[in-house]
């Protein structure tokens, strides 16, 4: 499958967030991944980062990972309000391409923060493990905007192998200079050809213990008719 590569700006600004208190906080957590590890970095530094008190940063936030959760849903919201109206006539896998794509753009302006988090998850497995869950629950999403099920045991398992295949891209992402991000592309390409492949034989391995079942089930009532015949 061959992907045209999309002009892209050489450069990349933040985009506009707005003013609130947790905006402030988000943006200064982000800013702060760009130059420290994320373990390294306190509510202190992220209070004063972005111009808060203690007290106005804990009536916006629990802990940084809650910080870094909102982050994740602007980026999400982002992706989902850039729908292209074209692709809806797509197989899937295009339309996912294009979602995660849109993704990419979106954390465009926080490349260097996404380095950073990527590499202390790395050394963190608490980290890493937190970072999964917050993935999985952005995949259901992005899923849901390509039109594909997100739903039920199904679902979750095509959200948890597409939050795998993201962060896999992401690492091709972050060393990737090419405006039109030829060589994520191309990674991307690849490894939703394999995860689709993968998903064809889930489908399929799914589908046995449910005719198990049905067939089962139709045993169970034949072997009670043939009790009652028989009394």
């Amino acid at each position: 499958m061959a992907h045209k590569p999309k002009p892209r700006s050489s450069s990349n600004p933040p985009p506009p967030r707005g003013t609130s208190d947790r905006d402030k906080a988000v943006e200064a957590l982000m800013a702060l991944l760009a130059e420290q590890p994320f373990e390294q970095i306190g509510l202190a530094e992220i209070s004063a980062r972005a111009g808060l008190s203690l007290s106005q940063l804990r009536g916006e936030f629990p802990s940084t990972l809650a910080i870094l959760a909102a982050h994740i849903k602007e980026i999400d919201r982002a992706v989902l309000a850039g729908g292209d109206g074209d692709m809806a006539e797509e197989p899937p896998r295009e339309r996912l391409f294009d979602v995660l794509m849109r993704r990419l753009e979106a954390l465009a302006p926080y490349k260097a923060a996404v380095q950073s988090l990527l590499r202390s998850a790395r050394r963190n497995p608490g980290l890493a493990f937190a970072l999964n869950g917050m993935g999985v629950r952005s995949q259901q999403w992005m899923l849901t905007a390509a039109d594909i099920g997100a739903s039920g045991p199904k679902g979750m398992v095509r959200a948890q192998g597409l939050a795998l295949i993201f962060a896999r891209v992401l690492n091709e992402w972050i060393d990737d200079d090419d405006p039109g991000l030829a060589f994520t592309m191309a990674e991307l390409d690849r490894a939703l050809a394999r995860g689709q492949r993968w998903s064809g034989f889930l489908d399929d391995l799914c589908a046995i213990p449910a005719r198990c079942c049905r067939g089962s089930r139709r045993r169970r009532r034949r072997d009670r008719e043939e009790e009652v015949a028989a009394a």
